[in-house]
């Protein structure tokens, strides 16, 4: 079973590899089945689109953004194609972690399609859409990483305060004592004087 950071590597690979205009190992387009995939690149004006990862804890979060026009934002099945879009990414990301990683990536959707649309004018608008998947495999793993690291933290905290050397002055100290009654600087410009070592200070 991969661990978390395998997975994260894999998944990390697959956005490095899924830029506009990304090409596999034979030269190929990388089809993801964003609209900016249609018509030409040059010659066509494209809908300008693009998708993100998160992670949480056991989950990750793939967000999806696309510029579109107002009528479409009130057209039928609005909501069911940007389910559809994300969902299409996801598979996506599962063919190519097979492909990189020899491994299978299991992706479950949790929780409903959280999205915003947001308009710079009467025309052009965009929308902000995001799901959350469970990713298979890591339900107690991720807990008993947590709690490893923990015992470690401490581990290392307890030595650390093992180290105390209490009033003892290092071999490689050379500095000297200072002398009775000697001035002290006690810092933000203020001079104490000490009547024999042992007395607190005081203010000249």
């Amino acid at each position: 079973m991969a661990t978390t950071m395998e997975i994260v590597r894999g998944i990390s690979q697959i956005m490095a590899n899924s830029h506009d205009g990304a090409t596999d190992e034979n030269g190929e387009l990388i089809k993801i089945g964003l609209k900016r995939e249609e018509g030409h690149p040059v010659y066509d004006s494209r809908v300008m689109d693009g998708f993100k990862v998160s992670f949480y804890g056991n989950q990750i979060c793939i967000h999806y953004h696309s510029e579109l026009k107002l009528k479409d934002v009130y057209a039928n099945g609005f909501e069911s194609d940007l389910e559809q879009m994300i969902e299409d990414i996801a598979s996506f990301i599962k063919k190519e972690y097979k492909k990189i990683t020899g491994d299978s990536l299991s992706l479950t959707k949790t929780g409903e399609l959280d999205a915003i649309v947001q308009n710079t004018s009467r025309i052009r608008t965009w929308v902000q859409a995001k799901c959350y998947y469970d990713i298979g495999g890591l339900g107690d793993s991720t807990e008993g990483s947590n709690a490893d690291s923990e015992d470690r933290l401490e581990d290392s905290f307890r030595k650390f305060l093992a180290q105390d050397a209490g009033d003892k002055r290092p071999s490689n100290d050379k500095t000297k004592a200072p002398t009775p009654g000697a001035p002290v600087h006690a810092g933000n410009g203020k001079v104490h004087a000490r009547k024999d070592i042992h007395s607190p200070y005081k203010a000249e």
